[in-house]
């Protein structure tokens, strides 16, 4: 009985907890799942909600009234313009929607801090519910018991207006057939700003209501987002009311879990997360699955397993599993011969020169023979080396060790372009492998291990293997599951960051370490410029081998496994093979990168590795363009020049100016920077050559991030 009376009032408050966290899901999950809207900016519009009820909260019922009006119609208002923002990008897919949603969310961020200021504001509430009241012979907050009520109003008016109304039904066909919706006289645009007004709504009056829960403050909008997600993904596109029980398990976790078993709870709510993510892209996602060489899922788990089985004995006896080429032209580009026509397809393959040949979607850049078109290709790579080689004589100290950062962050963002553009895996989790191989090579050092090469391996097997150990996570999901099997996997990470204390040193971090040395027998690295060289040619050496592999058979056959998984499967090729290496490859160089940060700042923090940074590292990658190497270089240099440079100015402002570079960089290179070349005709990789889909997946519907 005692331990009931000790968890008694935390289980009531993780109630509490999860209703609140499902208000803020279902309007997120309204934005996804209806409007088609991927927003990272989700939290922001609770934000705004809880910053203006607290602003106009005086411990009154009416100021509890004009807080609660005025926080959810700011909010809707911010929804509404939301749609507006993303409705250009409806046909680029999830993945330009995250990015543009995660600017708007550090616009929206530090505006608000701008406006109300940085310290968490009080929240006054009327004095009726000022107090305590006795449940089952416990005191508890009498505010909390109220929310408690209305949340669970919220969720039943809001399954009625879904389930029993008319704007339910457009909201539902809108969804499902917007082209029928239009044929009765509703326009599909209204109500995708009618859904989002609703989602902005539906947080901002959870952030009124909540504040007194989750107070206003710098980390709230962040701290909300990533619990909502949580939710949506742990509960569901389909039922509030799956949302609704999701999100009471989110905040018992958040809550019973911390008082029960804290040394367990930072694990419990992502690991959920992934394990769900990880099952789903098994068994209901059988076209995309299928065609990336993910397994052969199916909706029903039963009938998947029947046919992985009968596959299996149709191998062993037919011999299937010898790789053969991929048929030049005789099915479109993402269909599945079967039966009799792949093995025509087999047949005419060997006949057109059998395991060697590689077909026309195989080819990249650098096939041309001719010196001329090589050295226009290589231009932008001599140009930019001889640039950075220049630095040291031309920059301040400052500034040099900002050019020594903005190149480990590059080698981060060259793995996330081999990732998102060459393999076609998008991902929020790179900082995984970044953040492991930062840690192996700071606690090298503080054990006298300073020797640069070694740090680099070591780095690098390190960064690799936990790559191994996750990758086949990754490779079988698709699209917008990849990218949340990825953030889940990056917040994993962290959780372990903030719990091993004596490997990672916690929340403060590690500092103090002796610093690097270049080659064996040299001093310790102190000076700007030297650490800068040594940087410098890490990455030289790192990029080199990144492009020698891409531009390998090994690259072609991964660019094929992207343009063409489907073919490439039915012809034998071992397509979850060719993931996993370029998952592992991507692995090791972040590890690099990371290893490289650590020995040009000689300190290690959980922020250096955190969700913020994987964001610009997907950024750089993006401005770049889907596979230009340079391009992810000077999108990184870009970030950081950005972030400590330009910011330097204007104090404070740093999130806003990064903000204005994630929206800028989402509507005017939507195909990077390596678009902008092409289009000039300055000799890139242009598709016309490579066989490659443009690089800003116009072409990918809403839902599916094409490569």
């Amino acid at each position: 009985m005692n331990l009931l009376d000790a968890h008694f009032v935390p289980a009531v408050d993780g109630v509490a907890y999860g209703l609140l966290l499902f208000v803020v899901a279902a309007g997120l999950s309204l934005a996804f799942g209806t409007a088609g809207v991927l927003n990272l900016s989700h939290g922001t519009l609770y934000a705004i909600g809880a910053y203006t009820g607290a602003e106009l909260s005086d411990g009154t019922w009416g100021g509890l009234a004009v807080g609660l009006a005025a926080g959810t119609a700011a909010a809707a208002a911010a929804g509404a313009g939301l749609s507006a923002a993303t409705i250009p990008l409806a046909r680029r897919g999830h993945l330009a929607q995250a990015l543009l949603t995660f600017g708007l969310a550090l616009i929206g961020g530090n505006l608000l801090i701008e406006f109300f200021g940085a310290d968490e504001l009080p929240v006054r509430v009327p004095e009726a519910l000022d107090s305590s009241v006795t449940l089952l012979g416990h005191r508890y907050p009498a505010y909390r018991l109220c929310f408690i009520l209305m949340a669970v109003l919220l969720a039943a008016f809001g399954t009625w207006v879904l389930t029993r109304t008319r704007v339910g039904a457009a909201v539902r066909a809108s969804a499902d057939d917007p082209q029928m919706l239009a044929t009765t006289g509703h326009s599909p645009r209204a109500v995708h700003t009618g859904v989002l007004a609703a989602a902005g709504a539906l947080a901002g009056a959870a952030g009124v209501l909540g504040a007194p829960i989750i107070g206003p403050g710098a980390g709230t909008a962040d701290t909300v987002l990533m619990l909502s997600l949580v939710v949506v993904v742990l509960g569901g596109l389909r039922s509030l009311w799956t949302t609704l029980f999701a999100a009471i398990a989110v905040g018992e976790v958040q809550t019973l879990g911390v008082s029960v078993a804290p040394d367990w709870a930072p694990y419990l709510l992502f690991a959920a997360m992934a394990a769900v993510l990880i099952l789903r892209s098994q068994f209901t996602e059988p076209a995309t699955s299928g065609a990336h060489g993910g397994g052969d899922g199916g909706a029903d788990p039963v009938e998947w397993l029947r046919r992985r089985l009968s596959a299996s004995f149709k191998g062993r006896g037919s011999g299937a599993g010898d790789t053969a080429p991929v048929p030049s032209g005789a099915v479109p580009s993402g269909a599945v011969p079967s039966g009799a026509g792949a093995a025509a397809d087999k047949a005419e393959a060997g006949r057109a020169g059998g395991r060697g040949a590689l077909p026309w979607l195989l080819r990249g850049g650098g096939a041309d023979g001719d010196l001329a078109s090589r050295v226009r290709q290589a231009a932008p790579l001599l140009i930019l080396l001889g640039v950075l080689i220049a630095l040291p004589t031309l920059l301040d100290a400052y500034t040099i060790s900002l050019a020594g950062s903005a190149l480990a962050l590059g080698l981060l963002a060259v793995s996330v372009t081999i990732l998102t553009g060459y393999a076609g895996l998008p991902t929020l989790g790179q900082t995984a492998p970044f953040a492991v191989g930062a840690y192996a090579t700071a606690n090298l050092a503080d054990a006298g291990w300073t020797v640069g090469p070694v740090q680099i391996v070591v780095a690098a097997i390190a960064a690799a293997l936990f790559s191994l150990v996750t990758g086949p996570a990754v490779i079988r999901a698709r699209g917008t599951t990849v990218l949340m099997i990825t953030l889940a996997i990056g917040e994993l990470a962290s959780a372990a960051i903030n719990q091993l204390k004596s490997v990672t040193g916690g929340a403060d971090g590690l500092v103090g370490f002796p610093p690097t040395q270049a080659l064996w027998g040299g001093e310790g690295m102190v000076d700007e410029s030297e650490v800068y060289n040594y940087a410098l040619a890490v990455a030289v050496v790192a990029v080199a081998v990144t492009l020698l592999v891409l531009r390998s058979p090994a690259g072609k056959l991964l660019i094929g496994t992207r343009n063409a998984e489907a073919r490439m499967r039915a012809s034998g090729h071992p397509v979850g093979r060719y993931l996993l290496m370029a998952h592992i490859g991507a692995g090791a160089l972040a590890g690099v990168g990371g290893s490289v940060m650590v020995t040009v700042q000689q300190y290690l923090s959980p922020a250096d590795v955190g969700f913020e940074i994987a964001a610009f590292a997907l950024l750089a990658a993006v401005i770049g363009g889907n596979t230009s190497v340079v391009g992810a270089l000077i999108g990184a240099g870009l970030i950081v020049s950005t972030r400590d440079w330009v910011a330097s100015s204007w104090p404070g402002h740093g999130h806003l100016l990064l903000g204005v570079l994630f929206v800028a960089a989402v509507y005017l290179l939507p195909r990077g920077l390596a678009g902008l070349r092409a289009r000039s005709g300055s000799g890139g990789r242009g598709t016309a050559k490579t066989g490659q889909p443009p690089s800003d997946h116009d072409s990918a519907p809403a839902g599916k991030v094409a490569p």
